[in-house]
């Protein structure tokens, strides 16, 4: 049955509205995926959608009535406000709303999740890399990825111990680089976020939503190969669950 949803959230970030403004608009691959806006009110927005406010660096607002590939949604609209804070730095409300058309309170649950993790990624960007042009890459796992214990089965495939928590430095095993010195920025049953100096790593745990877990990557090293990494990260998943 379909139902209307909306989430909101509000955070403070140390990073000017214009900052805020190019990490949501050209600099999305350095937190989230790569996505373009045409910069004017009735432009193009992600998913076949309309930019329906374009007011830099204060508003942004894309809606799409049937989102392009998302079967589970006819209606989606993502709302940015962005307020310079007293002191320095940004205020950013944000939020999303739409339409689920089945299964509405996994959906929910998954999309709540999931936008805290991506707004936390936005933060971390803002703090380490703001600026700088990252290359995205991404890959799944295959079906047997979507069992339970999936997510700890990646997680410890990279070598990341179970006691490890948000904050730790830990030696990991990256897929196509090999061993490397990671802080852990985020660690929840669902989600976790590593970072090295010139990377951020997001695992998701997306068997608890019935997907296969995934991994996605935002590499600022210069001469940062996206297919390759792909590749590798892919190899990983597809030898952890074969």
């Amino acid at each position: 049955m379909s139902k209307e949803f909306e989430i909101v959230r509000e955070f403070g970030v140390d990073a000017s509205p214009e900052q805020v403004w190019e990490a949501i608009t050209t600099g999305t691959a350095g937190w989230l995926w790569p996505m373009e806006y045409e910069p004017r009110a009735g432009g193009a927005a992600p998913f076949g959608g309309t930019v329906t406010a374009w007011d830099p660096p204060k508003r942004l607002t894309g809606r799409v009535e049937i989102p392009e590939g998302v079967s589970h949604q006819t209606l989606n609209q993502l709302d940015h406000v962005i307020e310079e804070r007293e002191g320095g730095g940004s205020r950013v409300r944000y939020v999303h709303s739409g339409i689920f058309v089945d299964d509405w309170d996994n959906q929910y649950d998954g999309a709540t999740k999931h936008t805290d993790f991506y707004l936390h990624t936005l933060r971390q960007y803002l703090l380490h890399f703001t600026g700088r042009t990252a290359v995205f890459a991404a890959a799944d796992a295959p079906p047997a990825g979507a069992a339970e214990g999936a997510f700890e089965v990646a997680s410890r495939g990279l070598g990341l111990p179970d006691e490890a928590a948000e904050g730790d430095t830990v030696r990991i095993d990256l897929p196509g680089s090999g061993p490397a010195d990671a802080v852990i920025d985020y660690r929840d049953p669902y989600f976790i976020g590593l970072r090295t100096g010139t990377a951020m790593y997001r695992l998701f745990g997306r068997n608890h939503f019935g997907a296969p877990v995934g991994v996605s990557v935002h590499d600022f090293a210069p001469g940062a190969d996206g297919p390759r990494i792909t590749d590798a990260w892919q190899r990983r998943l597809g030898d952890l669950f074969a």
